[in-house]
Formats: structure tokens, sequence, C-alpha cells
């Protein structure tokens, strides 16, 4: 019983360790504080998912810097990170940078095959459409050196909640709590978007950011159906060296 009582409303976001205040970013957070189905919680300092680093001015590069941040795993395509080229190699070169697509190598690619998915169901949809590239971003997270992680897109909404969300189930994280992570990304952004883009109706802002905790359950169920998490990556081709280090980084 006790396990269930960290689920109450508001649990995730009342922890203020959870939310991290890197200038110039509204969506990163720490992926540690989770509760699990066995009453623990997931360990702090090991995985962040954010937003755009390429907002980041002096002031958040160096509070990266001083976070002890080790690793940057980029997840946008190529085109985006050439128009908007990530600060992190040049600007703090003591960190590993790796920039792997998550959505197929183009954008256009990703439309062709799953680009016009309802928002409930974009994750499973994902899950399907892109094994090869999510076996590689989770074989690049499973490899890296010890330290904090982070993992981003634009938003730090879509790909990187989708990441997150696996990397919770994976550390048996309770399925409440993993929607409600999923769906944090939406107070996160948007004050922050209405003010970033004052030109643009509000409505289409507000649906541009809806991330339902419906999506988060429909992966959940898409992963029960596969025979659950670790059956999933392993038929996507990860081994079980992978998946232990996975899990490792949120479990103790």
């Amino acid at each position: 019983m006790a396990a269930r009582e960290l689920t109450t409303p508001g649990d995730l976001t009342a922890d203020p360790r959870r939310r991290l205040t890197f200038p110039q970013l509204l969506n990163a957070r720490d992926l540690g504080g989770c509760p699990t189905l066995d009453g623990a919680r997931t360990r702090w300092r090991s995985l962040l998912r954010a937003d755009d680093l390429a907002q980041l001015d002096e002031d958040g590069l160096r509070a990266l810097a001083d976070f002890g941040l080790t690793t940057v795993v980029d997840l946008r395509w190529r085109a985006e990170t050439e128009r908007h080229p990530s600060p992190i190699p040049a600007a703090l070169p003591q960190i590993h940078y790796r920039q792997i697509s998550l959505l197929t190598p183009t954008e256009d690619e990703w439309r062709e095959r799953g680009g016009d998915a309802t928002k409930e169901l974009w994750n499973c949809v994902v899950l399907e459409e892109v094994r090869l590239e999510l076996r590689e971003v989770l074989g690049a997270i499973a490899a890296a050196a010890p330290g904090p992680l982070l993992f981003h897109c634009i938003a730090g909404k879509d790909r990187t909640g989708l990441v997150a969300a696996l990397l919770l189930a994976l550390a048996d994280v309770l399925p409440e709590s993993i929607a409600q992570d999923y769906a944090m990304s939406t107070a996160n952004l948007l004050d922050g978007y209405l003010h970033r883009y004052a030109h643009l109706e509000p409505e289409r802002i507000l649906a541009a950011l809806h991330c339902p905790e419906q999506g988060a359950y429909n992966m959940l169920k898409f992963l029960a159906h596969a025979g659950g998490v670790r059956a999933y990556l392993r038929e996507i081709g990860l081994t079980g060296d992978e998946i232990a280090a996975l899990r490792a980084r949120l479990r103790e």
C-alpha cells in the first residue's frame, strides 16, 4: 500500500529536484525520484531529459558544466541540427556529444511512415516504425560513460518523451508516474511558448504542446502486448548486457 501512496496527483511535480533550472531551457528535468512498483525511487543525477540545447546561452552552458554532465544524445533530425547547431561540441568539448535521429533519417521519410498519427497513438507508431533508430539511441545510452547523461529533441516532449517513458518502464516505475512525467511537458512549455511564439494563435500552440497521459498508457499497452519492455528491447536488437546497463541508469 505504501508504494501506491507515492502516486498521489502532483507527486512528481512536487519534488523541486526533478525540475532543472538551466537558463533558457523550459523543459529540463531529472528522471530521478520516480516511484517504482517495489516502493523504491529512481536514481538522481543519472538521466536527464530536456528541450533543445541550441537555445542555451553562456549561463546555461555554464550550468550544464557545473552539473557535471558527461554525455548528450541529440535526437533531432540532421537537418534540424544544421539549422540550429548544438553548442556542446564547441563550448563544452569535455562532454561527449552524439547526434542520432530518432525518427528516421529525414523528416519527409517520417511523414511517410507515421507522421499523421494521433497524439494518443504516436508512441505506438514510433515503437513499430523506427526500431533500428531506437536501438541505436538506446545502445548509445547503454554504452555511455558514467555520470549524468542528457537526451533531448526540440521541445523535449515527443521524441524525448518516448525515450524517457521507455527507460522509466524498464526501471519498473509505476504506470501512473510514467504517464504523469510524459504529460508534464505541456505545463512546462506553455508559458514560454506563448511568449516565444506570440505571433501564433494560442489554440495552435496548445494543440502542438498537447502531451496526453493516454499516449504513455497506450505505449505501455503496446509493450505489454509485445511481452513486456525487456522483450521489446531484445526484439529490436539490444543485448542482455545493454538492457541491464539501461536499467542500472535508474536503479541501483
